[in-house]
């Protein structure tokens, strides 16, 4: 009895959590999402009641259709060990692809363009909606007006300062602010509808089809502000891993869903009842006296929204860095607890960069939507794609079945993907530029470590003819251990024969020492490290990672000694090399993209920090490579 009571306990207390965490971003869409449909500055919709219904029917059954059935009901169960998010999507798919280069390739691009479309989702994400959060001010008095870029700024400056410091502490609050926020949506909202109950007739989906046979093109412009209703959906699959499938669409059906339909519901009661309300419906539903509360409300809430999406980042950052997309970079912890509580400098300061940038160039919540739906509504195709990969061929799924349910998913993807292309001169331009550069940066990172490893194999000599040379004609040994770190186990380091060269010994032990990132979240401790003995004194050893474990080599490496390989720390030294690439003009890759890589290469993190070799036991030995 007691171990079902704390069950339950812990199932409630993951989805409290996930409120803070999961649903900031799609929870804080009604303070805008309604404004721009009516009111906003691409292509706004009359107000007439069948329009109001039309688009409370679309805007409902659009949060049923992309988050309920298809992240909640079909893509949270391609899960990678448990763990979801654009990385684990490209994992599972790879895996199904085996050996088939091109479709491999096919699946990289395609990841990494979802991948770049969450990073600027990030970028735009803050901005909009701590913007309008602030903007209800002008709401409680026009006189304000001017304060709301300068007081957004200094919100996100503080945001971004905080980062360094953890949100552990901020994050206990997370949860319960969130409960309140939802509360408030949903009494706000039924206080409306209660006055105007007619508004209910649009839970029926035939409103929204009459809207689009009425309206034609018009309608299908007003899905590009539409989406904003279901910004966020992708948090769902993304957070997965952190709170388990269960409380997220706990936390969802039982809670979030409700609470924001009675929200928009009364936002459109309000606006019928009073279509001078418009210009913001969101702050316009509340009385008077409520209004300053609610301004202080609803920027903690998009705080909270921020907090999840630079977290996110954060997370992202990290599983592109173990798998190659991103060069090396600082990442700190900032728990003793949480494992997947980090802090990446170099992110966090390009976000607030991006992110302040916005709000100066856009200065309004309505102008920066026309930058926010592109990225949000990409990275939805891009999901259903690699989606449709996955159910063909990890769960064995016929191929019409595949394209029968994904064409659902991506007839409601493309319309709303459709309708933000035509958006681009008005601000969809900036993710697309966003994506172009990321997507740049990774392709070329992820090429150029390829070409890099390329060279550097074929450049070296075979491991074992060397073994039997050196077993032939022994140089002089050394008492300890010297660890040579290698991305090819089969041949001889470059670093080590520097060291035979210029100082004509080797050490009793040489340890050839392969890190590997599999395509899975974590690997087991007991299965990290495998051991191989080539004899003479030489040992190869393989020490495998998932892409969101923390590497920490010399305590992988004490793991040996179950191996009958005894290594100690303080009579080791770490043979590194150190390589100095030089561009060429008739290379695989273009000449600017060499240089791109040469840039990101020499400004990466170190070896040493990375894999957190003690520095006083590091040896680094210099080579040159052509590209």
């Amino acid at each position: 009895m007691s171990t079902h009571s704390e069950s339950n306990s812990r199932l409630a207390a993951l989805s409290l959590a996930a409120l803070g965490v999961v649903y900031g971003d799609i929870g804080t869409s009604p303070l805008y999402t309604m404004k721009e449909v009516f009111a906003g500055t691409h292509h706004p919709v009359p107000i007439t009641p069948d329009n109001v219904l039309g688009i409370l029917s679309l805007v409902l059954w659009s949060l049923i259709m992309v988050v309920s059935v298809k992240y909640v009901g079909f893509v949270m169960r391609a899960d990678n060990r448990g763990e979801g998010g654009i990385m684990a999507l490209i994992a599972l798919a790879s895996r199904q692809a085996g050996d088939d280069a091109a479709k491999q390739r096919f699946i990289m691009l395609v990841g990494i363009l979802g991948a770049c479309m969450f990073y600027a989702d990030g970028m735009i994400t803050p901005a909009i909606s701590v913007l309008s959060a602030v903007e209800g001010m002008e709401i409680a008095t026009p006189a304000f007006s001017h304060l709301v870029v300068p007081t957004t700024l200094v919100v996100l400056l503080g945001l971004f300062l905080v980062q360094r410091r953890g949100t552990a502490l901020i994050g206990g609050l997370f949860g319960p602010i969130m409960v309140v926020w939802f509360a408030t949506l949903a009494v706000l909202g039924l206080i409306k509808i209660l006055e105007a109950p007619d508004v209910l007739a649009a839970v029926n989906p035939i409103y929204a089809f009459h809207f689009f046979t009425r309206n034609g093109d018009l309608a299908f412009l007003a899905l590009g502000a539409v989406v904003l209703a279901v910004t966020g959906g992708e948090a769902l699959y993304a957070d997965m891993g952190h709170f388990g499938r269960r409380p997220i669409r706990i936390a969802w059906f039982g809670f979030v869903l409700p609470a924001l339909m009675l929200n928009y519901f009364g936002q459109g009661a309000e606006i019928l009842h009073n279509p001078e309300s418009i210009k913001n419906p969101f702050y316009l539903m509340a009385p008077d006296w409520l209004l300053i509360p609610l301004v202080f409300l609803s920027t903690a809430a998009t705080v909270i929204a921020s907090q999840a999406v630079i977290s996110g980042a954060f997370s992202v950052s990290r599983q592109a860095l173990q798998l190659g997309y991103l060069p090396r970079m600082l990442v700190q912890h900032t728990s003793e607890s949480e494992v997947g509580q980090i802090y990446l400098p170099r992110v966090n300061w390009t976000l607030m960069i991006a992110v302040m940038a916005l709000v100066i160039g856009f200065e309004s919540s309505s102008r920066l939507a026309a930058a926010y739906g592109i990225a949000v509504t990409g990275d939805m195709v891009i999901t259903s794609i690699l989606s449709a990969i996955i159910f063909n061929g990890l769960w064995g799924w016929s191929r019409l079945r595949t394209i029968a349910v994904v064409s659902v998913f991506l007839s409601v993807d493309l319309g709303f993907f459709g309708a933000n292309v035509l958006k681009i001169p008005a601000g969809g331009w900036f993710p697309i530029l966003m994506g172009v550069i990321i997507f740049t940066v990774m392709t070329t990172w992820k090429s150029g470590r390829q070409l890099l490893y390329k060279r550097l194999k074929d450049d070296a000599m075979d491991l074992e003819p060397f073994i039997e040379a050196i077993s032939a004609h022994p140089p002089t040994r050394v008492q300890g251990t010297a660890i040579f770190m290698t991305p090819n186990p089969h041949g001889v380091p470059h670093a080590m024969l520097h060291n035979l060269k210029h100082n004509k010994v080797l050490h009793e032990q040489v340890v050839l020492v392969t890190v590997k990132v599999e395509d899975i979240p974590h690997v087991p401790g007991k299965e990290r490290v495998t051991v191989q003995n080539l004899g003479h004194g030489f040992y190869r050893v393989t020490v495998s990672y998932g892409f969101k474990d923390e590497p920490d080599l010399p305590h992988e490496l004490e793991a040996c000694a179950d191996y009958g390989l005894q290594l100690d720390v303080m009579d080791t030294s770490f043979f590194i090399g150190k390589e100095t690439v030089i561009a060429r003009r008739d290379s695989e890759m273009a000449f600017w993209r060499e240089k791109l890589f040469i840039t990101m290469f020499r400004n990466a993190d170190s070896v040493t920090n990375h894999f957190k070799l003690p520095p006083n036991r590091v040896v680094e030995l210099g080579a040159q490579v052509a590209l």
